[in-house]
């Protein structure tokens, strides 16, 4: 208003304000209302347009700053599950290795016990083959000495020239096979 009421002013006196603008083609009406027009839109700008612009500018400042909040309790919960993840891991580990350990472990129990249960069963095999063959020599030795009793019992029939009576054949056999026993 200082500068409206200053330019009426210097228009009444006809100083070199005006000296200017009547060079320049100044009409001093048109550029009051220009001036009048102009501060109208600007202040219709900054009310309509300038400051629903800076709210949206400090809506969107929060929301960043919301937003990297956001971003670092996100890292800081990532940083915490790896970290769990990585206990979990060496766990895990653990417990496979332990895991691993006993399994080694029962499988050497398992070993011995199948080797002495091998070894239990070859005892076994080995011990009936010999009541096998023990039985199977006491068998042919009592058959040799009844082979021997008859050979005997032939050959001194052939000898004596005599039928032996079974009772002289039984004798025979006897003494036969008292002898071989003394002998083996």
């Amino acid at each position: 208003m200082n500068v409206l009421a200053l330019m009426l002013q210097q228009e009444a006196q006809g100083g070199p304000v005006e000296s200017i603008a009547r060079t320049f083609g100044v009409n001093w009406t048109h550029l009051t209302a220009q001036f009048v027009s102009f501060a109208i839109v600007c202040a219709a700008l900054y009310w309509l347009a300038y400051r629903p612009v800076l709210r949206m500018l400090e809506a969107r400042r929060q929301q960043i700053a919301a937003g990297l909040a956001n971003t670092e309790k996100i890292n800081a919960a990532l940083a915490n599950i790896e970290s769990q993840r990585q206990g979990v891991m060496a766990e895990a580990q653990a417990q496979s290795a332990k895991l691993i350990a006993d399994a080694r472990e029962i499988a050497k129990r398992l070993q011995e016990q199948e080797a002495q249960r091998s070894i239990a069963a070859a005892e076994q095999i080995l011990q009936k083959a010999r009541e096998a063959s023990e039985s199977e020599h006491a068998r042919m030795l009592t058959e040799l000495k009844r082979e021997v009793g008859r050979l005997v019992v032939q050959t001194t029939t052939a000898v004596v020239g005599k039928v032996l009576t079974p009772e002289d054949e039984r004798r025979l056999a006897e003494e036969t096979a008292r002898q071989l026993a003394t002998t083996t």
